[in-house]
């Protein structure tokens, strides 16, 4: 029986032709054919998000060390998690579809420009593994989000970093003079995460319109949902104008859908046949966090009153920042950097120590604090702890 087409290899090809979330790749056999590829011996991967909640106390009176929203899931998506529940024991081929076709409405493209998956990690480990081949060159911001460099790495990849402007913007006339033969593939995080920092739109266009004519463009939308002008931001038109990029969204940020796990690229069809093999796509979601993300995709009242909510709460970090004397960097999301006064590792430890979870960065040599914004308690209970520590 080992010829025979297995029930994980029918479910992957049924799943690529629902809703035409990714193309077929010609045969069934091709279709099977998810890469096994041996990680290589490096040193241990940077401390992420994860890494740093498994350390931290099992109780906290404030967790603002992953760029969550406390917010969220809205209430709509908590129904209909609950009213998919009596079906979930189908899978939701036709959910695919569907939620595939809101984005592909909303955004002007095809289903065969969109490709879903379980958050969007899964997709920018695809993208690590197939722009690395043969060791070629990643580019980003340094620091940046760190996920698909290090992944890349992790396959034979060579991580090329950047620093960042003086106003810890991406650099990216420094970034395109980095391109040559060997790159694969250059990573945009924007806003960029830790720093919260975007660049000018119109100049991330520009760039992308060049830079996609050498070499892939993979542009990390996650936090676009807290820009006052998402649509107006988004580089989801470089695509439909051709340009050969790759645009990432995930519901994990202001849809708070962080731990419901729903993500997607955008890019042109043979991008996403390409990428299929690498990930079993929108199959890797369950059919209860599908029907939460259609209730909720563009879900305008609710993300309107998330935003609002985090505005209030970041404006409330600004003034206990300032209060005690620290400057930061204005933020474009969910999160906001400060350089510390103490060692960083120390800062985080005493922070544990009084509830309160958070992240540090080196940046330029010196020690930062990444702040994630939480609920108003949670906020007052970083101030009441910080005021301690300043």
């Amino acid at each position: 029986m080992a010829n025979s087409l297995n029930r994980r290899n029918w479910i992957k090809s049924s799943a690529l032709m629902a809703g035409g979330l990714a193309l077929a790749s010609g045969t069934l056999n091709k279709l099977a054919a998810m890469p096994v590829i041996k990680k290589q011996g490096i040193n241990p991967k940077p401390a992420t998000d994860e890494t740093v909640l498994l350390q931290a106390p099992p109780a906290m009176k404030a967790r603002l060390l992953a760029n969550e929203n406390p917010f969220g899931p809205s209430a709509a998506a908590k129904k209909a998690i609950t009213d998919s529940l009596d079906t979930s024991y189908q899978y939701a081929f036709m959910q695919m579809g569907v939620l595939a076709g809101k984005i592909a409405k909303y955004e002007g493209i095809s289903q065969t420009n969109i490709m879903l998956n379980s958050g969007s990690t899964p997709l920018l480990h695809a993208a690590a593994m197939h722009f690395s081949k043969g060791g070629k060159n990643i580019i980003t911001g340094d620091p940046s989000y760190e996920d698909l460099p290090s992944a890349a790495k992790e396959h034979g990849g060579n991580w090329i970093k950047v620093p960042l402007t003086k106003d810890y913007k991406l650099d990216l006339d420094a970034m395109e003079a980095k391109v040559d033969d060997n790159t694969g593939l250059v990573y945009i995080c924007n806003p960029n995460n830790p720093t919260a920092t975007v660049v000018d739109t119109q100049k991330l266009k520009d760039f992308c319109e060049r830079v996609s004519k050498k070499t892939m463009v993979f542009v990390d939308e996650a936090y676009i949902d807290y820009l006052p002008d998402p649509q107006g931001t988004t580089c989801i038109g470089c695509i439909k104008a051709g340009q050969n990029i790759i645009v990432a969204r995930t519901f994990s940020k202001l849809y708070g859908f962080a731990g419901l796990r729903c993500g997607y690229i955008v890019a042109q069809p043979k991008t996403i046949k390409m990428l299929s093999i690498y990930t079993p796509g929108a199959f890797n979601l369950s059919a209860t966090t599908m029907a939460a993300a259609i209730a909720a995709y563009q879900e305008t009242d609710y993300m309107k009153d998330a935003l609002q909510k985090t505005i209030a709460s970041r404006e409330h970090l600004y003034a206990t920042l300032k209060k005690e004397g620290y400057d930061y960097i204005p933020s474009s999301a969910n999160f906001v950097m400060f350089p510390l006064k103490m060692e960083g590792n120390k800062f985080v430890n005493e922070m544990f120590k009084r509830g309160v979870g958070v992240r540090n960065w080196k940046l330029n040599g010196a020690d930062w604090c990444r702040v994630s914004i939480g609920r108003m308690d949670e906020m007052e209970a970083f101030a009441a702890a910080f005021k301690e520590l300043s």
